[in-house]
């Protein structure tokens, strides 16, 4: 027997030994196994959460519903959002406010008179940043639909819209007048609104007066040549002088050169004087006909070039600090849809039209094509006021009270701040900056009304905090100096409103003192019961 036992003892021990060796596995697995796998996760400090966490999932940027243990992408190659632990950082409690009258506030936990619970207002760190700065998470950022763009630095003008009517180039129009008598020989041009180009023949007129002086000047040219060899200077000098002068006089008559070219080859003098066109343009009116009589005072023709025309633009007083001369303006035609032409304003008049209270300016347009036509009516767009290198936003993004313009700059993700700003020149949707915002910031252009409301409770937190803490601050002392008044005899009590007056009645003899004698009857105010 006790052999036996002899020889089991060390399957024995065996035994205990293994059994103890796999508790102790158990016990090591246990420990590992129930360790918390997001603090282990997040101890690694490699994940896409804040403070390098790792992700508890993965959701799909389109559809939140869908989630992944693992990254992964969507059907159009976009790449899971990940689902990030929360921290549990305690938010401290500033105050409680009234949930039907956020105006009234209680240090500690109240109820209002319907019985409702006072709400908590939490300090969000929101104070760090100007009164009204607004933090919201970026789900909710996304889900109200906040769009920002950024400021930008470009050229802008006020735009005054206008009507205009075309007009000639007052310094492009000929009329034609003769600076003789006679009649009129030949009209080669005698059709309205033709073409005419530089130098070409428009009429030939008869006049004596004309025939006379081209005589005198054969005669004067026949007496120069036989004179110009005479061994006398004077004689030289007159013949010359009056071959010179009466040529002058067929000059200043407007006898064209090849005509007197004529004249000195020919030696005879043309019955017909010859009327040219002074530039190219278009005949705009014919004042006389073939035979008949003219004289100075005849308009023979008026010649307009249209290349370039005028557009007379009328400006309202309230405008008028606006326009300056090279201001750049556009216009359009209901006779040539869909085209703008581009012109240039070129003057001012120094006066008002006393009726329509508006003042004419001049607009200078090219007109190459001759579309432009004189009495054409025309929208116009004059851009004044051109301003470089100003700070631009889209107008949309004004948040505007009516005694304050303002925006909301993004300052981080998901943190607004409210900026009051001063505008300037309003174009094509567009408004500059005057103040209060620089170039390349990011401004909130949607839903920035809902942010303007919690901005506008964040502000009237802000400023009941600082009301407490002003009510908290110790008033300092007042020193007050009385002089002349002695203090001694009377006792104050420091209480603004003392509890009870002592008085002191020693001194006084209070059998002497006479009580009248109609007293009240106190006892029918409190009761017969009255002590």
């Amino acid at each position: 027997m006790n052999d036996t036992k002899k020889q089991n003892l060390p399957v024995m021990l065996v035994g205990t030994g293994m059994l103890i060796g796999g508790l102790a596995i158990g016990y090591i697995f246990s420990e590992f196994s129930g360790k918390d796998p997001v603090s282990t996760e997040m101890a690694k400090g490699d994940g896409p959460c804040p403070d390098g966490a790792k992700a508890l999932s993965w959701r799909n940027p389109m559809n939140p519903a869908i989630t992944s243990p693992v990254a992964a992408k969507d059907e159009m190659g976009m790449d899971y959002l990940p689902i990030c632990a929360e921290s549990k950082k305690e938010k401290k409690i500033l105050f409680y406010r009234n949930p039907m009258n956020p105006a009234i506030t209680s240090p500690v936990a109240a109820k209002d008179e319907m019985g409702m619970d006072y709400i908590p207002v939490y300090d969000d760190g929101a104070r760090s940043g100007p009164a009204g700065t607004v933090s919201i998470d970026p789900t909710v950022v996304q889900n109200i639909g906040v769009r920002t763009t950024a400021a930008l630095q470009k050229t802008i003008s006020r735009d005054i819209r206008t009507v205009g009517r075309v007009t000639f180039d007052e310094q492009r129009v000929a009329r034609l007048h003769p600076k003789v008598e006679g009649w009129v020989e030949k009209l080669f041009v005698d059709r309205t609104g033709e073409q005419v180009d530089k130098d070409s023949m428009l009429l030939a007129i008869y006049s004596p007066q004309l025939v006379a002086s081209g005589e005198e000047y054969l005669l004067a040219l026949k007496n120069w040549q036989i004179l110009k060899n005479s061994p006398f200077p004077d004689i030289r000098k007159g013949a010359k002088r009056l071959l010179q002068t009466s040529l002058d006089r067929l000059k200043l008559l407007d006898v064209p050169e090849h005509q007197l070219k004529e004249i000195r080859q020919s030696g005879v003098v043309p019955k017909a004087l010859h009327i040219h066109s002074p530039f190219d343009g278009i005949v705009m009116n014919i004042g006389a006909r073939e035979g008949q009589r003219i004289t100075p005072e005849t308009e023979l023709y008026m010649v307009a070039d249209l290349s370039r025309v005028w557009v007379q633009v009328d400006i309202y007083e309230d405008e008028l600090p606006w326009v300056r001369l090279g201001d750049e303006a556009e216009m359009e035609l209901p006779a040539a849809p869909g085209r703008i032409f581009k012109g240039k304003l070129s003057y001012l008049y120094p006066y008002l039209d006393a009726n329509t209270r508006t003042n004419k300016v001049r607009i200078e347009f090219a007109n190459p094509d001759l579309v432009l036509k004189p009495e054409m009516f025309a929208n116009i767009r004059l851009k004044a006021s051109r301003t470089v290198d100003a700070v631009v936003i889209p107008s949309e993004a004004i948040v505007r009270s009516g005694t304050r313009d303002q925006i909301f700059v993004q300052r981080g993700p998901g943190k607004f701040e409210p900026r009051e700003v001063t505008l300037g020149l309003q174009a094509d949707g567009e408004v500059q900056i005057t103040s209060g915002l620089k170039a390349g910031e990011l401004v909130v252009t949607s839903s920035q009304f809902l942010i303007d409301s919690e901005s506008k409770l964040k502000e009237a937190t802000a400023k009941m905090l600082d009301v407490m803490n002003e009510k908290q601050t110790p008033i300092p002392e007042i020193d007050m100096q009385m002089e002349g008044m002695e203090m001694d005899s009377m006792q104050m009590d420091k209480q603004a409103t003392p509890k009870s007056i002592t008085m002191d009645h020693e001194g006084h003899d209070m059998g002497t003192m006479q009580m009248p004698a109609n007293q009240p009857d106190h006892s029918r105010m409190h009761g017969d019961n009255h002590e």
